[in-house]
């Protein structure tokens, strides 16, 4: 039985006891919407014609585009990439040289894991030295003004986490990034714990590049990454992955007058991958036709209740208790990994989806989430 059922097994209404919007995100409908685009694509795919291309390239076109508008991103700035990682890589290895070699890229030590083993092994190839800016003792987050405190004029690039995937920590990214102009540093935003939640404005946060997926809070398939880079950033790199995609006319076949294309289009290179985009549109669609300041209103409203619960239970609370230094996830710490997994169990049997990684236990209220889960969540928690 799956999530998009009007009822569970055990009668409770599909999705509401959801709380995994950190992972993967829900919307009413999602399967069918999903299954009707792949579906659409199968057969267009499959015709004997030459409709094919021009399909799929407005698919992918159309991604693009619900993206852009989602963060406000100037004209031609955002393209596709497979997932945050490689869409950080591939910023890193189109910059000239001197802006990194010698120099320090700064990232903080809650940080989507993922990017730090791509940082580690790109120090040594890049010449630059990696800071990491480690978690106070017994605390589930990295401060601000530590970050500040580790960040100098020698910093070439910092790498900042909007809202931290193990806490929910959210930074102060208008501080931050106004530290690191001062410092003269390249600045980029891993986004992905609040897209699609917290309304993101590329030209008002003035970063240089944010990467982000179409997973967690916007609702769509795994692949569907994006890289967001500002003009002034785009015009001084040439990434080292390149290909006819990377051409202003992708039908120049010159093989000796390849020429980059003056915008995010450089960041392209062989035939894209188009299948993500295709399974995400129909959930970015349904993402922008959303009321999202009610949307995070509920959130918020749901996420007291269960800090709430976590107090009434004696737990840990592992995420910061000001909403606005929150993200839309709450963390509540238990005494050992094997608690969290037996509580998830518990969870589980009352149609109530949470993770934890080890002790730590992650739950996101989102759009199908209500107030019947949150009912049961509340028994689990308190023993009632």
């Amino acid at each position: 039985m799956t999530a998009q059922t009007s009822q569970t097994a055990a009668g409770h209404a599909a999705g509401d006891g959801y709380m995994l919007y950190h992972s993967i995100g829900q919307y009413p409908d999602k399967a069918q919407d999903m299954s009707a685009a792949l579906s659409a694509f199968a057969e267009c795919w499959g015709a004997a014609n030459d409709e094919q291309w021009g399909y799929a390239l407005g698919q992918r076109q159309r991604f693009i585009d619900l993206w852009s508008q989602l963060l406000k991103a100037p004209s031609a700035s955002l393209t596709t990439t497979e997932n945050v990682t490689s869409a950080l890589a591939a910023l890193i290895m189109a910059l000239p040289r001197e802006e990194l070699e010698g120099r320090v890229v700064l990232v903080a030590g809650d940080c989507f894991p993922s990017l730090h083993f791509l940082l580690t092994g790109l120090e040594e190839r890049y010449g630059f030295k990696l800071r990491t800016v480690p978690l106070r003792e017994g605390a589930h987050w990295v401060e601000d003004e530590d970050v500040i405190a580790a960040w100098g004029p020698e910093v070439g690039l910092a790498l900042l986490t909007w809202v931290s995937s193990t806490s929910s920590h959210q930074c102060d990214l208008s501080a931050l990034v106004a530290h690191g102009r001062k410092q003269g540093s390249l600045i980029g935003v891993d986004i992905t714990q609040a897209a699609g939640l917290i309304d993101y404005d590329c030209m008002a946060v003035a970063a240089d590049f944010s990467i982000s997926t179409s997973l967690k809070w916007m609702c769509g398939s795994p692949g569907g990454g994006i890289l967001q880079v500002m003009p002034d950033v785009i015009a001084r790199c040439q990434p080292s992955l390149r290909g006819w995609f990377s051409q202003d006319n992708i039908f120049s076949w010159d093989i000796n007058a390849f020429s980059y294309a003056p915008d995010i289009r450089r960041f392209d290179n062989g035939t894209p991958s188009v299948m993500a985009c295709v399974a995400s549109v129909p959930a970015l669609e349904w993402h922008a036709a959303q009321d999202w300041k009610a949307q995070l209103e509920k959130n918020r409203a749901l996420s007291e209740r269960i800090i709430a619960a976590a107090d009434e239970a004696g737990f840990e609370l592992a995420s910061p208790r000001d909403p606005a230094q929150r993200g839309g996830s709450v963390m509540v710490r238990l005494a050992d990994a094997d608690s969290a997994q037996a509580l998830l169990s518990k969870l589980r049997a009352v149609s109530v989806f949470a993770d934890a990684r080890g002790p730590i236990l992650r739950f996101s209220p989102g759009f199908m989430t209500s107030q019947a889960g949150l009912d049961r969540l509340t028994a689990a928690l308190t023993g009632a």
